[in-house]
């Protein structure tokens, strides 16, 4: 009942911050190279929905340095994320959960790093999300994982609840930079 509560309280916030940073797309690419995301690696990244932090800019300035970027693929209810290639210009196809997601011609592939939308974080790296699991069971699924949120900087409190199977972030990146936790 917690988190129901907190999740309700954060929407309202983000969408009073994303109005505020209009800018805040181009501000979060400036750091790309703040992310020290390994050569070759593949970047997951989402399309951004209503009033999330958008981090197409961010992805852009990873793809111009050689990273492949994939998109996340909803498959099945209640498992974990699937991801699927994308370069601009390729088409994209919208879920019925409203998720743009590259259509099943793409290419699979297993992401290095994730660029992943919140709610609210705190300064443990702790992230709140949606509440439907995806991500905490997508990054419980894969060996190779790098967890980076992307959100407003007004989008921090000061605490969060912290269950077994909630995985923190490893970093952040807000318009005024970014915040390694682990």
């Amino acid at each position: 009942m917690e988190k129901i509560a907190l999740r309700e309280a954060a929407r309202i916030h983000r969408l009073e911050l994303a109005g505020a940073c209009p800018e805040f797309g181009a501000r979060i690419a400036q750091f790309v190279d703040e992310l020290a995301v390994a050569l070759g690696a593949i970047v997951s990244f989402y399309w951004p929905m209503g009033d999330e932090a958008d981090p197409r800019l961010l992805a852009h300035a990873l793809a111009a340095r050689g990273h492949t970027l994939a998109l996340p693929v909803v498959a099945v209810k209640k498992s974990p994320l699937l991801f699927r290639t994308w370069r601009e210009g390729d088409p994209l196809i919208v879920h019925p959960f409203g998720m743009h997601e590259p259509p099943e011609s793409a290419a699979r592939v297993t992401p290095d790093v994730l660029l992943i939308p919140l709610l609210a974080f705190d300064a443990k790296g702790t992230r709140l999300g949606y509440g439907g699991g995806f991500y905490d069971r997508t990054l419980a699924s894969l060996a190779t994982k790098r967890a980076i949120g992307i959100a407003y900087s007004g989008q921090e409190v000061a605490e969060l609840p912290c269950h077994d199977h909630d995985h923190p972030l490893d970093s952040v990146v807000t318009e005024n930079g970014v915040r390694h936790f682990r």
